[in-house]
C-alpha cells in the first residue's frame, strides 16, 4: 500500500472518529436533559408560572428613588388577540397577558402598570378575559394592596378588541396618528355552494336540530338562521357599547348613533370624543404612571420569558420548510376562524 493511500485512510478514520464523538456528545446531552426533566417531575413545586424582569429605563440618580426599589411594569399586547396563539409561559398569549398582569399586581414594588396596546382586536371571549384582568389590577381585584393605576398607551393601532381591552385602564393615552375605535362585532362564513355545483360535489348532512349546520358553506342560510346569528352579534355588540359607555362615562344612545358604528378613528379624534384621556408618546405614559403611582423616578421594567431548554428543543424539532411556511402564513393574515365572533375592523375579517 502506497504512502498516499495510507494517508487517505487515516484521514477517513479521523473524520469518522470525529462524527462518532459528536454523536456521542449529542446523545449524552439529550440523556442529560431527559434526566433533568425526570428529576424535576419528581420534585414538583406548586408555584405559579412567572416572567423574568428586564429594565427599560433605570431609576434616576435620586438615591431615595433607587433605595425604594419602586417599579413601573410595562406589559405589551401586540397582534391579533387569539386563544389559538401559543404563549411563552402560559398555554396561550391570553394566559401570558393575564400572568403578567397578576404578577405586576402582586409585586409590592410595582407602583403602576403601563399596558402598551398595538392590536387590531381579535376574539370576543379572549378580549373580554384580558379586559377583566386589566380591571382587576386597576380595582384591586387580586387581593389586598393590589390596587394599582393602569396607564394604557396605544401604539399604531388599538382598535375593536384592542380598544375593548384598553377600557379597563385608569388613564388612556394614544398618539395623534393611532388608529382606534372600531366599536363593533363581526362574524363571517364562506359560501361555496355554487363552486361545489361546478365541480360536481355535494355535501350530505345528518343533523340533530334545525340550527346545527347553520354556518355551513354548502348551502344558503335560512332567514331564521340569519336572524339568530344577527341577534347573537347584536347582543355581543350591546355588551361592548355598554362597557365603553360605563368606563368612559358616555351616553350609550349617543355612542350607538355615532362612533359605535364600527368606524376606525385617529387618536386625536378619540381624545376629542372622550374615548381616551390624552395624547403623547410612550415616555409620557411612563411619566403618567409614575405620577399616578406616586413613584417619581421609578425603574421602568418589562416582563420577559424565562429561558427554557424545552422550548428550544421544540423549535429545533421543526423542519426549515415547516417554519418557513408558518412564517409566511403568519405574515399574510391573522389566525381567524370562520364562525367565530370577533372584535375586529372589517378589513381583518376572514
Amino acid at each position: 500500500m502506497t504512502q498516499k493511500n495510507t494517508g487517505c485512510l487515516w484521514m477517513v478514520a479521523g473524520i469518522l472518529a470525529g462524527i462518532a464523538i459528536c454523536l456521542a456528545l449529542i446523545f449524552a446531552f439529550a440523556f442529560f436533559l431527559v434526566g433533568s426533566a425526570s428529576v424535576k417531575a419528581v420534585n414538583i413545586k406548586e408555584t405559579a408560572p412567572k416572567f423574568e424582569e428586564g429594565i427599560l429605563a433605570d431609576a434616576k440618580t435620586d438615591k431615595d428613588a433607587k433605595a425604594s426599589g419602586a417599579k413601573i411594569a410595562v406589559i405589551y399586547l401586540r397582534g391579533v388577540i387569539s386563544s389559538s396563539e401559543a404563549g411563552t409561559v402560559g398555554e396561550t398569549m391570553v394566559d401570558d397577558l393575564k400572568i403578567q398582569l397578576r404578577q405586576a399586581a402582586l409585586d409590592e414594588k410595582v407602583k403602576a402598570v403601563v399596558l402598551y396596546v398595538d392590536s387590531p382586536g381579535g376574539e370576543v371571549t379572549a378580549s373580554d378575559s384580558i379586559y377583566n384582568s386589566v380591571r382587576k389590577v386597576r380595582d384591586g381585584g387580586f387581593g389586598p394592596s393590589t390596587k394599582k393605576p393602569v396607564v394604557v398607551y396605544m401604539g399604531s393601532m388599538a382598535a375593536s378588541g384592542g380598544y375593548y381591552v384598553s377600557c379597563g385602564g385608569t388613564y388612556l393615552m394614544a398618539n395623534e396618528t393611532t388608529l382606534t375605535g372600531s366599536i363593533g362585532v363581526i362574524m363571517e362564513t364562506l359560501n361555496y355552494q355554487q363552486l361545489f355545483g361546478k365541480v360536481g360535489l355535494e355535501t350530505i348532512t345528518f343533523k340533530s336540530g334545525a340550527f346545527k349546520d347553520m354556518l355551513s358553506g354548502a348551502r344558503e342560510m335560512t332567514p331564521e338562521e340569519k336572524d339568530y346569528v344577527q341577534k347573537m352579534v347584536m347582543e355581543t355588540y350591546g355588551k361592548f357599547v355598554g362597557i365603553v359607555a360605563h368606563e368612559r362615562k358616555l351616553k350609550e344612545d349617543d355612542l350607538r348613533k355615532g362612533l359605535a358604528d364600527g368606524r376606525v378613528i385617529s387618536g386625536k379624534e378619540a381624545r376629542d370624543a372622550k374615548l381616551i384621556d390624552g395624547l403623547g408618546e410612550v415616555e409620557d405614559a411612563y411619566a403618567k404612571a409614575m405620577a399616578l403611582g406616586n413613584a417619581p423616578n421609578a425603574t421602568v421594567i418589562r416582563y420577559e420569558s424565562p429561558f427554557k431548554f424545552g422550548r428550544i428543543l421544540k423549535l429545533l424539532g421543526q423542519t426549515e420548510t415547516s417554519r418557513a411556511e408558518v412564517n409566511v402564513v403568519k405574515s399574510l393574515m391573522p389566525k381567524l376562524e370562520a364562525g367565530r365572533l370577533y372584535f375586529l375592523p372589517g378589513f381583518y375579517a376572514p
